[in-house]
């Protein structure tokens, strides 16, 4: 099954197919949550997909913790103490109470990420000035998440793959071609879908997350001394003791919980339950475990720390091992993938990105689809980082500020959220997410300090996408004022019409309008070519919702505006994709005879050009042009057939 989505910019590409504004849910209230049961395939579908990245961030998160302290001597078993105990507990508040405990409680009608969550915030903040603030943020939070989707895969997927030269050291040269071929194949295979994926990867994950802490709990049970590690005191005094280089160490330490904002983005694909309870149940354990073996295998041999994960399996598991590794960091990029797809999707819909083809892959489940151009740059991408950093101690520099900084965003969202929709005393909001900010505005300066070594390209990453969604939402705003300007209002020609000697033609005539209080366009060109109106006209506005489904008793609203002429409003939420033909066939059941097969669909086929006068800089003018010529034609996006489609021309100056 598959379908075209997209947001309708004001008057872009047939632009009477397009929403005004971002309009509030119907009722204005925080959507009913999609309440799914917890079953072994929920879970092992999770386990698939959501879990990848953090569960194999036991692959490099210790070592390259260590390796930042060791440089000066190798590290006493109180240091390692110490970063078990930082990697431990940042699990635990990072991961476990604030997004497993607290930010998923803040669905947008069972969808997660953190533009459901602006939308969420926006809602119900007060005052414009507010709503906009939060919606920067919001954009700014999902483009760098983009950022670290983009080197996620990369990462990781070198890790498990540089695993070899433990065994193997010759070994070595194959290990970039053999890193590229397991990516291409990777996003080579994301049309089958999200729940396909799943069920392919699940039981890897399974034997992964199984195999991790079986042999991190034989290395404890060797060394039990490292289980004092648990005791957040060690933390502490590692940073007491060691100042400056205890908060470089955090740099790498945030390695550990990446992908935490992927459980968020990922809800809206399995649901609440599932994600927490394969966390709770299974996840955590396993990961706690495994960071643990690896600290009491270093403490008791230190020159493990040249590769403690590895060195964890006796030798004839080692490649086995690297086998698996590599098998769990493809899925791990699969979490960020996956993120990334329902990211792109509701930034269209809100209308911050010109049209996306978006294909579903499940007829039962809306939120798994595929997005084929952000797979494709999501792809170039990973292969030019893994060409130019080539190896994963490379890649580390830049990883982290990018995940770090979205987290910062979420924590702003989420106390408006908390505060307004949850109804939190203002203490507790700002106590509770302000606590949660500076831990995470801690994490994130100190991977500031990998900017000049790597982080640059997550945060020029994130520029570019920002530049792109603001210049889109400003170009859209500017050709709305413009399409005002020059439209009727739809009352005055009701008025004249009776007066008039419009000849009217047998048929179903469907004009498509982005404001219904105004005449369409496409009607005063067709009235001026030829002369005519249909005895039928229906005048059909979509609307785009900030919520991620409409309410289906207000999926449709019909007004009869004269004899034969009817005013249709279909309002989607921003994680669905709209079939107008479809919808319109429930006009019978409100009384309105339609033939679909008797309809003819009139759309403007809109020519922007510069105006004398230029409101943007013309950078922004070339780069929003640019944006609107590889827009999804609406058509498509509205899946019209093309047979039953006039379009007529305009020219449209910004």
């Amino acid at each position: 099954m598959s379908d075209i989505a997209g947001a309708s910019g004001p008057g872009l590409f047939g632009g009477e197919l397009s929403e005004i504004a971002t309009e509030p849910a119907p009722g204005g209230g925080h959507g009913t949550i999609r309440n799914r049961g917890v079953t072994i395939a929920s879970v092992m579908a999770v386990l698939g997909v959501v879990y990848g990245d953090i569960g194999t961030s036991p692959l490099y998160a210790l070592s390259a913790t260590i390796n930042i302290i060791s440089d000066r001597a190798p590290p006493t078993p109180w240091e390692v103490l110490g970063i078990e105990s930082l990697i431990f507990w940042s699990l635990i508040l990072v991961v476990t109470v604030k997004y497993i405990t607290l930010i998923m409680r803040a669905d947008n009608n069972g969808e997660g990420g953190i533009l459901s969550l602006m939308a969420l915030a926006q809602r119900v903040a007060p005052g414009r000035r507010l709503r906009a603030l939060l919606g920067l943020v919001g954009i700014i939070g999902a483009c760098l998440f983009f950022g670290d989707g983009t080197i996620t895969p990369a990462i990781s997927v070198l890790s498990a793959v540089e695993g070899i030269e433990v065994s193997i050291p010759s070994a070595a040269d194959v290990v970039l071609p053999a890193s590229i071929i397991v990516i291409v194949a990777l996003f080579g295979m994301q049309w089958r879908g999200t729940g396909s994926v799943g069920r392919i990867f699940g039981p890897v994950m399974v034997l992964w997350f199984g195999s991790i802490g079986v042999l991190g709990a034989i290395e404890v049970a060797h060394q039990p001394f490292v289980l004092h590690a648990l005791l957040p005191y060690h933390a502490v005094i590692f940073i007491w003791d060691h100042g400056w280089i205890a908060f470089i160490a955090l740099g790498a330490v945030v390695l550990a919980v990446t992908g935490a904002e992927a459980l968020y983005a990922d809800m809206g694909h399995f649901g609440r339950k599932p994600i927490r309870v394969a966390w709770l149940g299974f996840v955590l354990p396993a990961l706690a475990l495994n960071y643990l073996g690896q600290g009491a295998l270093i403490i008791a041999h230190p020159a493990a720390i040249k590769n403690p994960f590895f060195l964890l399996c006796p030798p004839w598991l080692q490649v086995p091992m690297v086998i698996l590794a590599t098998c769990a960091t493809v899925i791990a990029s699969q979490a960020m993938i996956t993120g990334a797809f329902s990211i792109s999707r509701q930034m269209v819909q809100l209308g911050y990105f010109p049209r996306l083809r978006v294909l579903h892959t499940n007829a039962d489940e809306e939120g798994q689809i595929y997005v084929p151009q952000v797979n494709r740059a999501l792809a170039v991408g990973v292969v030019l980082l893994v060409l130019s950093f080539r190896s994963s101690a490379a890649l580390a520099s830049a990883y982290g500020i990018a995940v770090t900084g979205t987290f910062m965003c979420t924590c702003v969202l989420a106390a408006v959220v908390f505060r307004r929709v949850y109804k939190w005393s203002r203490f507790a909001a700002l106590g509770t997410f302000g606590t949660f900010f500076l831990i995470d505005g801690t994490f994130f300066a100190a991977n500031a300090l990998k900017i000049p070594q790597g982080g640059w390209v997550p945060l020029m990453l994130s520029v570019v996408l920002t530049t792109l969604m603001t210049t889109w939402k400003t170009g859209r705003n500017l050709i709305l004022s413009r399409w005002k300007q020059d439209s009727m209002p739809l009352a005055s020609f009701l008025a004249r019409l009776p007066q008039s000697r419009t000849l009217r033609v047998p048929g179903i005539a469907i004009f498509l309008t982005a404001n219904a209080e105004y005449v369409p366009a496409c009607l005063l060109h067709n009235l001026k070519h030829n002369k005519v109106l249909h005895e039928r006209v229906l005048f059909v506005t979509a609307q785009n919702l900030d919520q991620p489904e409409a309410d289906p008793g207000g999926r449709m609203l019909v007004e009869e505006l004269a004899p034969g002429m009817h005013r249709v409003t279909l309002r989607y939420g921003f994680m669905e994709s709209p079939n107008l033909p479809r919808a319109l066939e429930g006009l019978r059941a409100q009384g309105v005879d339609f033939d679909p097969m008797q309809a003819s669909y009139f759309v403007n086929r809109e020519v922007l050009v510069r105006s004398t006068i230029p409101k943007m800089r013309l950078w922004r003018i070339s780069l929003f042009l640019l944006m609107a010529r590889n827009a999804v034609p609406a058509i498509e996006f509205f899946r019209i057939p093309s047979d039953r489609v006039v379009e007529l021309g305009v020219r449209v100056a910004i």
